[in-house]
């Protein structure tokens, strides 16, 4: 005998999508701190030897890293959270979120920075600079914690709290489309000659 569907698994089915789209975001959060404390390590092994091939290959972990997942995850921020957060936004609201905003483009900015250098590494290069890594490192690494903090201790909960079912439903499936689209579009280029 068929069953109708239970009206409560409705109402959970959205639901779920929200935290599935926040989930997604909470996972790319772990994957750079991860990826932070990758470079981190690079950097110590470069002050006292030259890169090996676990180095070189920890270094194109990370150059993956911070050249796709984390500018999708910031793109996602920008078309998702941000946005619903301006909306009727008190002033301390307002004011982080343009803070997360700004830090965003900064990020991007000393990404740009290291990335030649980590990727020399990667590719078994030597005209890395050791101590711009080490420097360079240091600022990204306590910018990109510090603004972790607080979208996890204060974005994201208001956001969640302000983003309906239908909505995170829309949310997850667009930032999984554009996902699938990225990965597309590298493999084609990989394929090509």
């Amino acid at each position: 005998m068929i069953q109708p569907p239970d009206p409560a698994s409705r109402e959970r089915r959205p639901a779920a999508a929200t935290n599935a789209a926040f989930s997604v975001l909470d996972e790319c959060h772990r994957q750079t701190l991860a990826a932070i404390a990758k470079l981190e390590a690079i950097v110590a092994r470069l002050d006292t030897a030259d890169p090996d091939e676990s180095t070189r290959a920890a270094a194109a972990a990370v150059v993956r890293h911070f050249s796709t997942t984390a500018r999708q995850h910031h793109e996602d921020e920008e078309r998702h959270v941000f946005p619903k957060l301006l909306a009727n936004a008190d002033a301390s609201t307002e004011q982080n979120v343009r803070r997360l905003q700004q830090d965003h483009l900064w990020l991007e900015e000393d990404w740009r920075e290291l990335e030649p250098h980590l990727d020399a590494v990667a590719r078994g290069q030597s005209w890395y600079d050791v101590a711009f890594l080490r420097d360079g490192c240091d600022v990204f690494a306590a910018l990109s914690r510090d603004h972790i903090t607080l979208e996890e201790t204060f974005l994201y909960p208001e956001a969640r709290a302000r983003t309906g079912p239908v909505e995170g439903e829309a949310m997850g499936r667009e930032m999984a489309a554009r996902r699938r689209a990225a990965r597309r579009a590298a493999a084609s280029g990989r394929a090509q000659p």
